[in-house]
Protein backbone atom coordinates (compact mmCIF):
# COMPACT_ATOMS: atom_id res chain seq x y z
CA UNK A 1 0.00 0.00 0.00
CA UNK A 2 2.73 2.06 -0.05
CA UNK A 3 3.21 5.61 2.32
CA UNK A 4 -0.85 5.45 3.04
CA UNK A 5 -2.16 6.28 6.06
CA UNK A 6 -2.78 3.61 8.55
CA UNK A 7 -5.89 3.01 9.85
CA UNK A 8 -7.30 3.08 13.46
CA UNK A 9 -8.60 0.32 14.43
CA UNK A 10 -10.11 0.54 17.70
CA UNK A 11 -8.62 3.80 18.84
CA UNK A 12 -10.89 6.81 19.78
CA UNK A 13 -8.13 9.48 21.13
CA UNK A 14 -8.51 12.16 18.28
CA UNK A 15 -5.52 13.53 19.71
CA UNK A 16 -3.34 10.34 18.83
CA UNK A 17 -4.98 9.95 14.93
CA UNK A 18 -4.30 13.31 14.23
CA UNK A 19 -0.54 13.04 15.60
CA UNK A 20 0.06 9.87 14.18
CA UNK A 21 -0.66 9.99 10.49
CA UNK A 22 -3.82 8.39 10.23
CA UNK A 23 -6.75 8.21 8.32
CA UNK A 24 -9.70 10.41 9.92
CA UNK A 25 -13.32 10.73 8.18
CA UNK A 26 -13.78 14.66 9.05
CA UNK A 27 -16.82 15.03 11.56
CA UNK A 28 -15.89 18.29 13.20
CA UNK A 29 -18.92 20.13 11.71
CA UNK A 30 -20.15 18.40 14.86
CA UNK A 31 -18.65 21.60 16.65
CA UNK A 32 -20.19 24.03 14.16
CA UNK A 33 -23.82 22.45 14.31
CA UNK A 34 -23.21 22.30 18.33
CA UNK A 35 -23.59 26.21 18.09
CA UNK A 36 -25.96 26.32 15.39
CA UNK A 37 -28.14 23.87 17.45
CA UNK A 38 -27.56 25.31 21.10
CA UNK A 39 -28.34 23.60 23.74
CA UNK A 40 -26.77 24.06 26.82
CA UNK A 41 -27.21 20.16 27.61
CA UNK A 42 -26.99 17.74 24.95
CA UNK A 43 -27.31 14.03 25.20
CA UNK A 44 -26.48 12.13 22.12
CA UNK A 45 -28.23 8.64 21.68
CA UNK A 46 -26.55 6.02 19.15
CA UNK A 47 -25.19 2.32 18.82
CA UNK A 48 -22.04 1.33 20.27
CA UNK A 49 -19.35 1.63 17.97
CA UNK A 50 -20.71 4.70 16.11
CA UNK A 51 -17.76 7.39 16.94
CA UNK A 52 -19.45 8.60 20.02
CA UNK A 53 -16.21 8.57 22.01
CA UNK A 54 -14.22 10.19 19.15
CA UNK A 55 -16.28 12.80 18.72
CA UNK A 56 -16.29 13.57 22.34
CA UNK A 57 -12.54 13.26 22.50
CA UNK A 58 -12.11 15.51 19.15
CA UNK A 59 -14.68 18.13 21.10
CA UNK A 60 -12.23 18.10 24.27
CA UNK A 61 -9.00 18.85 21.31
CA UNK A 62 -10.74 21.89 20.47
CA UNK A 63 -12.39 23.64 23.45
CA UNK A 64 -9.73 22.80 25.85
CA UNK A 65 -7.34 25.80 27.30
CA UNK A 66 -4.23 24.80 25.59
CA UNK A 67 -5.75 23.33 22.13
CA UNK A 68 -3.04 22.59 19.46
CA UNK A 69 -4.69 24.03 16.28
CA UNK A 70 -2.80 22.67 14.21
CA UNK A 71 -4.92 19.46 15.15
CA UNK A 72 -7.51 20.70 12.97
CA UNK A 73 -5.64 21.75 9.78
CA UNK A 74 -7.03 20.91 6.79
CA UNK A 75 -10.83 19.89 8.42
CA UNK A 76 -13.97 21.37 8.15
CA UNK A 77 -14.00 23.43 10.98
CA UNK A 78 -10.82 25.09 10.53
CA UNK A 79 -12.41 26.74 7.34
CA UNK A 80 -14.83 28.69 10.23
CA UNK A 81 -12.67 30.85 11.22
CA UNK A 82 -14.40 33.04 13.44
CA UNK A 83 -15.97 29.99 15.21
CA UNK A 84 -12.49 29.09 15.65
CA UNK A 85 -10.75 32.27 17.20
CA UNK A 86 -13.69 32.54 19.61
CA UNK A 87 -13.82 29.48 21.04
CA UNK A 88 -10.97 27.03 19.78
CA UNK A 89 -9.08 26.48 23.35
CA UNK A 90 -11.30 28.94 25.22
CA UNK A 91 -12.43 26.56 27.81
CA UNK A 92 -11.76 24.33 30.75
CA UNK A 93 -12.90 21.04 29.97
CA UNK A 94 -13.98 18.24 31.97
CA UNK A 95 -13.91 14.97 30.11
CA UNK A 96 -15.26 11.44 32.11
CA UNK A 97 -15.85 8.58 30.41
CA UNK A 98 -18.19 6.24 32.15
CA UNK A 99 -17.54 3.10 29.84
CA UNK A 100 -15.60 1.16 32.70
CA UNK A 101 -17.88 2.00 35.64
CA UNK A 102 -18.68 -1.30 36.78
CA UNK A 103 -18.18 -4.15 39.26
CA UNK A 104 -20.25 -6.97 40.62
CA UNK A 105 -21.63 -4.56 43.50
CA UNK A 106 -22.73 -0.91 44.08
CA UNK A 107 -19.60 -0.84 46.20
CA UNK A 108 -16.79 -1.51 43.38
CA UNK A 109 -18.84 0.34 40.66
CA UNK A 110 -19.21 3.55 43.06
CA UNK A 111 -15.26 3.04 43.92
CA UNK A 112 -14.85 3.21 40.01
CA UNK A 113 -16.88 6.09 39.47
CA UNK A 114 -14.74 8.13 42.81
CA UNK A 115 -11.14 7.20 40.84
CA UNK A 116 -12.57 8.50 37.27
CA UNK A 117 -13.72 11.74 38.99
CA UNK A 118 -10.10 11.44 41.21
CA UNK A 119 -8.08 11.05 38.39
CA UNK A 120 -9.76 14.07 35.85
CA UNK A 121 -9.39 15.86 38.93
CA UNK A 122 -6.06 15.20 39.40
CA UNK A 123 -5.21 16.31 35.70
CA UNK A 124 -6.04 20.19 37.06
CA UNK A 125 -3.27 20.05 39.86
CA UNK A 126 -2.32 23.87 39.51
CA UNK A 127 -5.18 24.49 41.37
CA UNK A 128 -3.36 23.48 44.63
CA UNK A 129 -1.77 26.71 43.79
CA UNK A 130 -3.93 28.70 42.19
CA UNK A 131 -4.13 32.34 43.69
CA UNK A 132 -7.76 32.91 42.37
CA UNK A 133 -8.52 29.91 44.81
CA UNK A 134 -8.97 30.64 48.39
CA UNK A 135 -8.00 27.78 50.79
CA UNK A 136 -11.49 26.30 51.64
CA UNK A 137 -11.68 26.38 47.15
CA UNK A 138 -8.03 24.09 47.82
CA UNK A 139 -9.54 21.80 50.69
CA UNK A 140 -12.39 20.98 48.39
CA UNK A 141 -9.69 19.99 45.53
CA UNK A 142 -7.89 18.33 47.99
CA UNK A 143 -11.23 16.43 48.81
CA UNK A 144 -11.50 15.41 45.59
CA UNK A 145 -8.00 14.02 45.38
CA UNK A 146 -7.33 12.42 48.20
CA UNK A 147 -5.69 8.85 48.82
CA UNK A 148 -4.65 6.11 51.35
CA UNK A 149 -2.37 3.77 50.20
CA UNK A 150 -2.80 4.97 46.64
CA UNK A 151 -6.56 4.31 46.27
CA UNK A 152 -8.56 7.29 45.98
CA UNK A 153 -11.12 7.92 49.33
CA UNK A 154 -13.61 10.28 48.57
CA UNK A 155 -16.02 10.80 50.79
CA UNK A 156 -20.19 10.52 48.94
CA UNK A 157 -20.94 13.82 49.65
CA UNK A 158 -17.68 15.06 47.78
CA UNK A 159 -18.50 12.04 45.29
CA UNK A 160 -22.02 13.52 45.02
CA UNK A 161 -20.98 17.09 44.45
CA UNK A 162 -17.73 16.23 42.40
CA UNK A 163 -18.85 17.40 38.61
CA UNK A 164 -19.84 21.25 39.83
CA UNK A 165 -17.27 21.12 42.11
CA UNK A 166 -14.66 20.76 40.26
CA UNK A 167 -16.39 22.95 37.53
CA UNK A 168 -16.73 26.16 39.77
CA UNK A 169 -13.01 25.59 41.00
CA UNK A 170 -11.75 25.67 37.37
CA UNK A 171 -14.31 28.96 36.66
CA UNK A 172 -12.92 30.45 39.69
CA UNK A 173 -8.87 29.98 38.32
CA UNK A 174 -9.75 30.64 34.67
CA UNK A 175 -12.45 33.17 34.90
CA UNK A 176 -14.03 31.25 31.78
CA UNK A 177 -16.81 28.42 31.96
CA UNK A 178 -16.45 24.83 31.69
CA UNK A 179 -17.50 22.46 29.19
CA UNK A 180 -18.09 19.25 31.00
CA UNK A 181 -18.45 16.13 28.27
CA UNK A 182 -19.36 12.82 29.81
CA UNK A 183 -19.03 9.60 27.72
CA UNK A 184 -21.10 6.55 27.81
CA UNK A 185 -23.44 7.91 30.71
CA UNK A 186 -25.73 5.07 30.69
CA UNK A 187 -22.80 2.30 30.73
CA UNK A 188 -23.00 2.15 34.67
CA UNK A 189 -27.09 1.71 34.62
CA UNK A 190 -26.46 -1.31 32.36
CA UNK A 191 -24.14 -3.12 34.49
CA UNK A 192 -25.65 -2.43 37.67
CA UNK A 193 -28.94 -3.73 36.24
CA UNK A 194 -27.74 -6.53 35.04
CA UNK A 195 -25.78 -7.37 38.66
CA UNK A 196 -29.03 -6.60 40.96
CA UNK A 197 -28.14 -2.48 42.52
CA UNK A 198 -30.11 -0.50 39.52
CA UNK A 199 -31.73 2.00 41.75
CA UNK A 200 -28.58 2.17 43.95
CA UNK A 201 -26.63 3.61 40.74
CA UNK A 202 -29.45 5.64 39.29
CA UNK A 203 -29.56 7.36 42.60
CA UNK A 204 -26.05 7.71 42.27
CA UNK A 205 -25.80 9.10 38.68
CA UNK A 206 -28.75 11.36 39.79
CA UNK A 207 -26.95 13.00 41.86
CA UNK A 208 -23.93 13.44 40.36
CA UNK A 209 -25.04 14.87 36.89
CA UNK A 210 -28.04 16.66 38.61
CA UNK A 211 -25.50 19.11 40.00
CA UNK A 212 -23.47 19.40 37.57
CA UNK A 213 -26.15 20.08 34.32
CA UNK A 214 -28.95 22.06 36.74
CA UNK A 215 -28.13 25.61 37.90
CA UNK A 216 -24.83 25.39 37.37
CA UNK A 217 -23.30 29.10 37.54
CA UNK A 218 -19.85 27.72 36.35
CA UNK A 219 -21.22 25.62 33.12
CA UNK A 220 -21.02 26.62 29.79
CA UNK A 221 -22.41 23.54 28.15
CA UNK A 222 -22.45 20.26 28.42
CA UNK A 223 -22.21 17.61 26.13
CA UNK A 224 -23.69 13.65 27.10
CA UNK A 225 -23.34 10.50 24.95
CA UNK A 226 -24.92 6.95 25.93
CA UNK A 227 -26.71 3.52 23.71
CA UNK A 228 -30.03 4.28 25.93
CA UNK A 229 -31.78 7.41 26.23
CA UNK A 230 -32.74 6.76 29.91
CA UNK A 231 -36.27 8.22 30.80
CA UNK A 232 -35.56 11.94 32.03
CA UNK A 233 -37.52 11.13 35.22
CA UNK A 234 -35.31 8.68 36.77
CA UNK A 235 -31.90 10.92 35.87
CA UNK A 236 -32.88 14.14 34.41
CA UNK A 237 -35.21 15.13 36.86
CA UNK A 238 -36.08 18.82 36.97
CA UNK A 239 -33.23 19.59 34.09
CA UNK A 240 -34.84 21.84 32.23
CA UNK A 241 -32.34 22.68 29.78
CA UNK A 242 -32.00 19.42 28.48
CA UNK A 243 -32.10 18.34 24.71
CA UNK A 244 -32.20 15.31 23.71
CA UNK A 245 -30.99 14.14 20.42
CA UNK A 246 -31.60 10.54 19.33
CA UNK A 247 -31.20 8.28 16.33
CA UNK A 248 -34.74 9.67 15.56
CA UNK A 249 -33.18 13.66 14.99
CA UNK A 250 -32.46 15.28 12.11
CA UNK A 251 -29.84 17.61 13.50
CA UNK A 252 -25.77 16.01 13.69
CA UNK A 253 -27.54 12.61 11.66
CA UNK A 254 -24.38 12.46 9.38
CA UNK A 255 -22.13 13.23 12.23
CA UNK A 256 -22.27 9.60 13.87
CA UNK A 257 -21.33 7.01 11.12
CA UNK A 258 -19.85 7.08 7.87
CA UNK A 259 -22.07 8.23 4.87
CA UNK A 260 -21.83 6.61 1.49
CA UNK A 261 -20.12 9.37 0.42
CA UNK A 262 -17.19 9.10 3.17
CA UNK A 263 -17.03 5.21 2.36
CA UNK A 264 -16.23 5.48 -1.40
CA UNK A 265 -13.71 7.87 -0.72
CA UNK A 266 -11.99 5.91 1.71
CA UNK A 267 -12.17 2.36 -0.24
CA UNK A 268 -10.72 4.81 -2.90
CA UNK A 269 -8.07 5.77 -1.25
CA UNK A 270 -6.49 2.24 -0.50
CA UNK A 271 -7.64 1.38 -3.93
CA UNK A 272 -10.38 -1.40 -3.26
CA UNK A 273 -13.62 0.65 -4.58
CA UNK A 274 -14.45 -3.18 -6.07
CA UNK A 275 -15.19 -4.13 -2.63
CA UNK A 276 -18.20 -1.32 -2.04
CA UNK A 277 -21.66 -3.44 -2.98
CA UNK A 278 -19.95 -5.75 -0.50
CA UNK A 279 -19.31 -3.33 2.13
CA UNK A 280 -22.67 -1.57 1.54
CA UNK A 281 -24.64 -4.99 2.08
CA UNK A 282 -23.08 -6.10 5.20
CA UNK A 283 -22.52 -2.56 7.18
CA UNK A 284 -25.16 0.05 5.75
CA UNK A 285 -28.55 0.09 6.46
CA UNK A 286 -28.61 2.74 9.17
CA UNK A 287 -31.30 5.49 9.34
CA UNK A 288 -30.25 8.40 11.55
CA UNK A 289 -32.77 11.12 11.08
CA UNK A 290 -32.45 11.56 6.99
CA UNK A 291 -29.46 10.12 6.75
CA UNK A 292 -28.26 6.83 6.00
CA UNK A 293 -24.73 5.58 7.64
CA UNK A 294 -22.46 2.66 7.99
CA UNK A 295 -21.68 1.36 11.50
CA UNK A 296 -17.82 3.12 11.37
CA UNK A 297 -16.56 0.00 13.24
CA UNK A 298 -17.05 -2.44 10.83
CA UNK A 299 -15.82 -0.35 7.60
CA UNK A 300 -12.36 0.50 9.50
CA UNK A 301 -12.24 -3.33 10.41
CA UNK A 302 -13.32 -4.38 7.02
CA UNK A 303 -11.14 -2.39 5.35
CA UNK A 304 -8.09 -2.55 7.26
CA UNK A 305 -8.30 -6.08 6.71
CA UNK A 306 -9.33 -6.44 2.39
CA UNK A 307 -6.62 -3.77 1.58
CA UNK A 308 -4.32 -6.18 2.35
CA UNK A 309 -5.57 -9.53 1.48
CA UNK A 310 -7.72 -9.07 -1.23
CA UNK A 311 -9.14 -12.66 -0.76
CA UNK A 312 -10.55 -12.02 2.92
CA UNK A 313 -14.43 -11.72 3.35
CA UNK A 314 -17.04 -9.50 5.12
CA UNK A 315 -17.10 -10.49 8.90
CA UNK A 316 -18.97 -9.71 11.61
CA UNK A 317 -16.92 -7.10 13.60
CA UNK A 318 -19.40 -4.97 15.54
CA UNK A 319 -21.91 -8.20 16.29
CA UNK A 320 -18.59 -9.48 17.44
CA UNK A 321 -17.72 -6.55 20.52
CA UNK A 322 -20.78 -7.60 22.41
CA UNK A 323 -22.78 -10.59 23.91
CA UNK A 324 -26.05 -9.64 22.08
CA UNK A 325 -27.97 -10.70 25.15
CA UNK A 326 -30.65 -7.97 23.97
CA UNK A 327 -31.06 -10.20 20.88
CA UNK A 328 -31.51 -13.41 23.13
CA UNK A 329 -34.10 -12.00 25.69
CA UNK A 330 -35.98 -10.49 22.43
CA UNK A 331 -35.65 -14.29 20.68
CA UNK A 332 -36.40 -16.56 24.07
CA UNK A 333 -39.05 -14.04 25.15
CA UNK A 334 -40.95 -14.45 21.54
CA UNK A 335 -44.61 -15.67 21.13
CA UNK A 336 -45.91 -17.08 17.97
CA UNK A 337 -46.87 -13.95 16.63
CA UNK A 338 -43.21 -11.89 17.30
CA UNK A 339 -41.57 -15.58 16.26
CA UNK A 340 -43.52 -14.53 12.74
CA UNK A 341 -42.54 -10.95 13.04
CA UNK A 342 -38.73 -11.69 12.91
CA UNK A 343 -38.83 -14.52 10.22
CA UNK A 344 -40.58 -11.80 8.71
CA UNK A 345 -37.76 -9.16 9.79
CA UNK A 346 -35.37 -11.62 8.46
CA UNK A 347 -37.56 -12.11 5.05
CA UNK A 348 -36.23 -8.64 4.79
CA UNK A 349 -39.60 -6.95 5.61
CA UNK A 350 -40.76 -4.26 8.21
CA UNK A 351 -42.35 -3.98 11.14
CA UNK A 352 -44.61 -1.57 12.38
CA UNK A 353 -43.79 -0.72 15.95
CA UNK A 354 -44.69 1.78 18.17
CA UNK A 355 -41.17 2.77 19.59
CA UNK A 356 -40.39 3.90 23.06
CA UNK A 357 -37.10 6.18 22.97
CA UNK A 358 -37.02 7.05 26.94
CA UNK A 359 -37.05 3.34 29.08
CA UNK A 360 -35.53 2.71 32.33
CA UNK A 361 -33.05 -0.21 32.60
CA UNK A 362 -35.54 -2.10 34.78
CA UNK A 363 -38.34 -1.82 31.85
CA UNK A 364 -36.94 -3.43 29.57
CA UNK A 365 -38.00 -6.68 30.26
CA UNK A 366 -41.40 -5.70 31.16
CA UNK A 367 -43.02 -6.08 27.77
CA UNK A 368 -42.14 -7.95 24.33
CA UNK A 369 -43.18 -4.02 22.82
CA UNK A 370 -40.26 -2.83 25.34
CA UNK A 371 -37.65 -4.90 23.92
CA UNK A 372 -39.10 -3.90 20.31
CA UNK A 373 -37.96 -0.56 21.41
CA UNK A 374 -34.54 -1.31 22.70
CA UNK A 375 -33.40 -3.24 20.34
CA UNK A 376 -34.30 -0.15 18.33
CA UNK A 377 -32.27 2.48 19.86
CA UNK A 378 -29.27 -0.09 20.34
CA UNK A 379 -28.86 -0.13 16.74
CA UNK A 380 -30.37 -3.89 16.13
CA UNK A 381 -33.22 -2.61 14.36
CA UNK A 382 -33.53 0.24 12.20
CA UNK A 383 -36.29 2.74 10.61
CA UNK A 384 -37.23 3.29 7.34
CA UNK A 385 -40.08 6.01 7.68
CA UNK A 386 -43.46 6.28 10.00
CA UNK A 387 -46.70 5.59 9.44
CA UNK A 388 -49.64 8.20 9.82
CA UNK A 389 -50.63 6.87 12.95
CA UNK A 390 -46.78 7.23 14.47
CA UNK A 391 -45.74 3.88 14.46
CA UNK A 392 -42.45 3.20 12.70
CA UNK A 393 -41.54 0.73 10.03
CA UNK A 394 -38.82 -1.34 11.30
CA UNK A 395 -35.95 -3.44 9.76
CA UNK A 396 -33.23 -5.59 9.97
CA UNK A 397 -30.07 -3.12 8.95
CA UNK A 398 -27.69 -4.94 7.12
CA UNK A 399 -26.45 -8.64 6.28
CA UNK A 400 -24.51 -8.44 9.63
CA UNK A 401 -27.24 -8.05 12.49
CA UNK A 402 -29.53 -10.74 10.20
CA UNK A 403 -26.36 -13.05 10.91
CA UNK A 404 -26.45 -12.60 14.49
CA UNK A 405 -30.55 -12.50 14.76
CA UNK A 406 -30.06 -16.27 13.13
CA UNK A 407 -27.66 -17.41 15.53
CA UNK A 408 -29.60 -16.71 18.39
CA UNK A 409 -32.61 -18.08 16.61
CA UNK A 410 -30.65 -21.30 16.36
CA UNK A 411 -29.46 -21.83 19.88
CA UNK A 412 -33.25 -21.07 21.24
CA UNK A 413 -34.15 -23.91 18.46
CA UNK A 414 -31.67 -26.28 19.61
CA UNK A 415 -32.64 -25.24 23.16
CA UNK A 416 -36.92 -25.79 22.65
CA UNK A 417 -35.63 -29.05 21.00
CA UNK A 418 -33.94 -30.73 23.02
CA UNK A 419 -35.60 -29.65 26.16
CA UNK A 420 -38.49 -31.98 24.96
CA UNK A 421 -36.45 -35.42 25.42
CA UNK A 422 -39.63 -37.63 25.48
CA UNK A 423 -40.75 -36.39 22.21
CA UNK A 424 -37.46 -36.25 20.49
CA UNK A 425 -36.95 -40.10 20.83
CA UNK A 426 -40.15 -40.85 19.78
CA UNK A 427 -39.14 -38.79 16.85
CA UNK A 428 -35.80 -40.65 16.47
CA UNK A 429 -37.97 -44.16 17.13
CA UNK A 430 -40.40 -43.92 14.09
CA UNK A 431 -37.31 -42.00 12.05
CA UNK A 432 -35.00 -45.25 12.75
CA UNK A 433 -38.37 -47.55 11.87
CA UNK A 434 -39.30 -45.68 9.00
CA UNK A 435 -43.49 -44.55 10.84
CA UNK A 436 -43.70 -41.91 8.50
CA UNK A 437 -46.98 -40.50 9.89
CA UNK A 438 -45.13 -39.37 13.08
CA UNK A 439 -42.16 -38.33 10.98
CA UNK A 440 -44.49 -35.57 9.29
CA UNK A 441 -46.25 -34.55 12.49
CA UNK A 442 -42.75 -34.29 14.68
CA UNK A 443 -41.42 -32.02 11.90
CA UNK A 444 -44.33 -30.35 11.18
CA UNK A 445 -45.15 -29.63 14.97
CA UNK A 446 -41.22 -28.42 14.68
CA UNK A 447 -41.64 -26.22 11.65
CA UNK A 448 -45.17 -24.45 12.98
CA UNK A 449 -43.04 -23.39 16.59
CA UNK A 450 -39.50 -22.34 14.99
CA UNK A 451 -38.40 -19.47 13.47
CA UNK A 452 -37.58 -19.51 9.61
CA UNK A 453 -33.79 -18.17 9.16
CA UNK A 454 -33.92 -17.79 5.40
CA UNK A 455 -34.49 -15.09 3.55
CA UNK A 456 -37.33 -15.41 1.06
CA UNK A 457 -35.22 -13.86 -1.73
CA UNK A 458 -33.11 -16.64 -1.25
CA UNK A 459 -32.00 -19.34 -3.83
CA UNK A 460 -33.67 -22.72 -3.83
CA UNK A 461 -30.29 -24.45 -2.77
CA UNK A 462 -30.30 -21.74 0.72
CA UNK A 463 -33.79 -23.06 1.21
CA UNK A 464 -32.97 -26.69 0.87
CA UNK A 465 -29.93 -26.07 2.76
CA UNK A 466 -32.02 -24.59 6.00
CA UNK A 467 -34.64 -27.46 5.88
CA UNK A 468 -31.02 -29.83 5.77
CA UNK A 469 -29.37 -27.66 8.52
CA UNK A 470 -32.79 -28.29 10.97
CA UNK A 471 -33.11 -32.02 10.60
CA UNK A 472 -29.37 -32.60 11.00
CA UNK A 473 -29.71 -31.22 14.20
CA UNK A 474 -32.30 -33.00 15.45
CA UNK A 475 -30.57 -36.40 14.47
CA UNK A 476 -27.15 -35.25 15.44
CA UNK A 477 -28.53 -34.85 19.41
CA UNK A 478 -28.99 -39.14 19.40
CA UNK A 479 -25.15 -39.49 20.41
CA UNK A 480 -26.18 -43.61 19.71
CA UNK A 481 -26.01 -42.96 16.12
CA UNK A 482 -23.32 -41.35 13.67
CA UNK A 483 -24.71 -38.80 11.59
CA UNK A 484 -23.03 -37.48 8.48
CA UNK A 485 -24.01 -34.75 6.62
CA UNK A 486 -23.35 -33.94 2.74
CA UNK A 487 -21.24 -37.38 3.01
CA UNK A 488 -19.33 -38.20 -0.16
CA UNK A 489 -21.54 -41.44 -1.69
CA UNK A 490 -21.03 -43.26 -4.82
CA UNK A 491 -21.62 -40.40 -7.87
CA UNK A 492 -22.40 -37.75 -5.52
CA UNK A 493 -23.14 -36.20 -1.99
CA UNK A 494 -25.92 -37.58 0.05
CA UNK A 495 -27.28 -34.85 2.13
CA UNK A 496 -28.01 -37.06 5.14
CA UNK A 497 -26.34 -40.33 5.95
CA UNK A 498 -26.96 -42.30 9.84
CA UNK A 499 -25.49 -45.07 11.02
CA UNK A 500 -27.53 -46.63 13.90
CA UNK A 501 -26.25 -48.33 16.69
CA UNK A 502 -27.60 -51.19 14.80
CA UNK A 503 -24.30 -52.47 13.46
CA UNK A 504 -26.44 -54.00 10.01
CA UNK A 505 -28.62 -50.86 9.56
CA UNK A 506 -28.40 -47.34 8.41
CA UNK A 507 -30.40 -44.36 6.93
CA UNK A 508 -29.70 -42.58 3.91
CA UNK A 509 -31.94 -38.97 3.72
CA UNK A 510 -32.59 -36.56 0.85
CA UNK A 511 -34.15 -33.32 0.80
CA UNK A 512 -35.86 -31.41 -1.54
CA UNK A 513 -37.52 -27.50 -1.75
CA UNK A 514 -41.23 -26.81 -3.64
CA UNK A 515 -42.80 -23.99 -3.65
CA UNK A 516 -45.77 -25.32 -4.07
CA UNK A 517 -47.74 -27.92 -1.53
CA UNK A 518 -49.39 -30.38 -4.58
CA UNK A 519 -45.50 -30.87 -5.71
CA UNK A 520 -44.37 -32.20 -2.30
CA UNK A 521 -45.08 -35.99 -3.09
CA UNK A 522 -43.63 -35.74 -6.61
CA UNK A 523 -40.38 -33.94 -4.99
CA UNK A 524 -39.96 -36.85 -2.65
CA UNK A 525 -40.34 -39.39 -4.92
CA UNK A 526 -37.44 -37.37 -7.06
CA UNK A 527 -35.38 -37.30 -3.54
CA UNK A 528 -35.61 -41.32 -3.70
CA UNK A 529 -34.60 -41.83 -7.21
CA UNK A 530 -31.54 -39.64 -6.56
CA UNK A 531 -30.29 -41.66 -3.89
CA UNK A 532 -31.13 -44.55 -5.77
CA UNK A 533 -29.58 -43.56 -9.39
CA UNK A 534 -26.65 -41.98 -7.88
CA UNK A 535 -25.63 -45.20 -5.13
CA UNK A 536 -25.64 -43.04 -2.44
CA UNK A 537 -26.17 -46.47 -0.67
CA UNK A 538 -22.52 -47.47 -1.48
CA UNK A 539 -21.54 -45.57 1.47
CA UNK A 540 -23.04 -48.23 3.88
CA UNK A 541 -22.48 -51.07 2.06
CA UNK A 542 -18.85 -50.39 2.47
CA UNK A 543 -19.63 -50.70 6.01
CA UNK A 544 -21.30 -54.01 5.49
CA UNK A 545 -24.49 -52.48 6.35
CA UNK A 546 -27.21 -53.91 4.40
CA UNK A 547 -30.64 -53.20 6.26
CA UNK A 548 -30.83 -49.75 4.91
CA UNK A 549 -33.66 -47.19 5.18
CA UNK A 550 -34.55 -44.65 2.29
CA UNK A 551 -36.24 -41.74 3.20
CA UNK A 552 -37.10 -38.88 0.49
CA UNK A 553 -38.23 -35.65 2.15
CA UNK A 554 -39.98 -32.54 1.16
CA UNK A 555 -40.35 -29.05 2.23
CA UNK A 556 -42.78 -26.33 1.66
CA UNK A 557 -42.70 -23.26 3.73
CA UNK A 558 -43.52 -24.75 7.22
CA UNK A 559 -44.83 -28.36 6.01
CA UNK A 560 -43.15 -31.34 5.53
CA UNK A 561 -43.60 -34.49 3.12
CA UNK A 562 -41.93 -37.67 3.89
CA UNK A 563 -41.96 -41.31 1.95
CA UNK A 564 -39.98 -44.23 2.93
CA UNK A 565 -38.53 -46.99 1.06
CA UNK A 566 -36.47 -50.21 2.30
CA UNK A 567 -33.20 -50.89 0.12
CA UNK A 568 -33.78 -54.31 -1.48
CA UNK A 569 -29.96 -55.60 -1.74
Amino acid sequence: MGDKLKLPVGIDDFEKIRRNTFYYIDKTKLIEQLFVNWGEVNLFTRPRRFGKTLNMSMLKCFFEIGADETLFNGLYISGNRQLCEEHMGKYPVIFLSLKNVEGLTFENAKYQMAELVGREAERFGFLKQSERLSENDKEVYLALTKKVNGKYVIDDDILYASLQALSELLYKHYGKKTVILIDEYDVPLDKAFGHGYYREMVALIRAVFGKALKTNFALEFAVLTGCLRVSKESIFTGLNNFKILSVTDTRFDEQFGFTDKEVKELLAYYHIENRFEETKRWYDGYHFGNADVYCPWDVINHVDRIKDDANAGPEAYWINTSGNELVKRFVDRAGKTTRNEIERLIAGESIEKHIRLDLTYDEIDNSIDNLWSVLFTTGYLTQTGLTKDGAYKLVIPNREVREVFKLQINEWFKKSIFSNTDRLQAFWKSFEDGNTLEIEKYINRVLSNSISVFDTKARKEEKESSYHNLLVGILTGNDDWLVKSNAEAGEGFADIIVETDDPDAGIIAELKYTKDFKEMETACSKALEQIKDRRYQEYLLNDDRRDILLYGIAFCKKRCKVIAEKMKI
